[in-house]
């Protein structure tokens, strides 16, 4: 296998975890000797999307898609997403009978009816669609996978994430980091409705609450919020600072499918409060010293206090983009060899 076509409607400049996951599994799979081509928003006009302009949607025709796809002339085809690129490219596929992976990312029954006057169950419908008409679709986590499996996916494919060990590392903390006092609560992400940051920002906690990040919520919740710091986006050597002067990381989302964001502040040797559900629990174990889960999020912060610095970091050691990556590829060779596509 050594040439791979990627579809995705989420794509640079926007910062998410899907983006970071398939660059990084990008670089991986060159290493490997595979050369990936990508079709994603930026080669084809675009508009923001509602509620949401940072998220810009492809304005792009089924030939244009198709024109992309047959010109990188691939041995594999992987459709990350389900937006319009993604479903272009899913009926190019079935037309040509071309074998596909797919992969599951973001809750997206949930992410729609946040925004949108949508029945959740008409999205998972959709999702069951979409995703069924491939020879497999790649899931983050082991809970995850049952949650999709209770839905009604099928050929349901394991594919983790890993950690840049060389970016995210621990470093000499400040007495008064960003000017605050200790101990810093510090949370990293999209600034949006889906993050679920009220549940962190209107806590009781001692010290001081951080917010890395942007998103269309900012500016509502620095209003609502004007003792929390709202330091905007950070990339790079400023984001792994961040990390490293905090002193519990607080992943307050409940929707995310893993939590690239929790590796990287493992990584950084900040132990992680969240809420037991999928993502956080397939990290962190039960009696894990690197952490802390609780239905009850601020306990959770308290307890992660506690925690070791030195435990968070070994615990990220185990996740590597190289192995998630290997992961990846037999997936995709996997799919290859399912010939005969199931039913639409």
């Amino acid at each position: 296998m050594k040439k791979i076509t990627i579809i995705t409607d989420a794509w640079y400049p926007q910062v998410n975890g899907v983006v970071r996951s398939i660059q990084n599994t990008n670089q991986q799979l060159e290493r490997m000797g595979v050369t990936v081509t990508m079709v994603t928003p930026q080669t084809f006009r675009n508009i923001p999307c509602p509620t949401y302009p940072e998220i810009r949607l492809s304005v792009a025709t089924y030939w244009q898609v198709a024109r992309e796809i047959e010109a990188s002339a691939p041995e594999a085809v992987h459709i990350a997403t389900e937006g319009p690129l993604g479903l272009l490219a899913r009926r190019w596929c079935l037309k040509n009978s071309v074998p596909f992976s797919t992969s599951y990312h973001t809750r997206f029954p949930e992410y729609v009816a946040a925004r949108f006057p949508v029945p959740i169950r008409f999205m998972q419908a959709f999702v069951r669609w979409f995703h069924n008409a491939g020879n497999g679709c790649m899931v983050a986590t082991a809970s995850l996978e049952r949650e999709l499996a209770k839905l009604g996916l099928r050929n349901l494919l394991r594919w983790s994430r890993g950690i840049d060990q060389s970016m995210f590392s621990p470093k000499p903390q400040e007495n008064r980091p960003f000017g605050l006092p200790r101990p810093i609560f510090l949370t990293v992400g999209r600034v949006s409705v889906e993050k679920n940051l009220p549940a962190f920002l209107d806590l009781d906690l001692p010290g001081s609450k951080i917010v890395v990040g942007d998103g269309p919520a900012r500016a509502d919740l620095q209003r609502r919020y004007p003792h929390v710091l709202f330091t905007g986006l950070k990339t790079g050597k400023d984001l792994a600072n961040a990390y490293a002067q905090a002193d519990v990381f607080v992943f307050p989302s409940r929707t995310d499918t893993f939590g690239n964001t929790i590796l990287e502040a493992l990584a950084s040797g900040v132990p992680v409060a969240a809420y037991p559900v999928t993502g956080p629990i397939d990290i962190l174990e039960p009696d894990s010293r690197a952490g802390a889960l609780n239905e009850d999020l601020q306990q959770a912060c308290l307890d992660a206090l506690q925690c070791s610095r030195e435990d968070a970091r070994a615990l990220a050691r185990t996740f590597t983009w190289e192995a998630a990556s290997r992961q990846f590829l037999d997936n995709v060779r996997l799919s290859q060899s399912r010939l005969a596509l199931p039913a639409r």
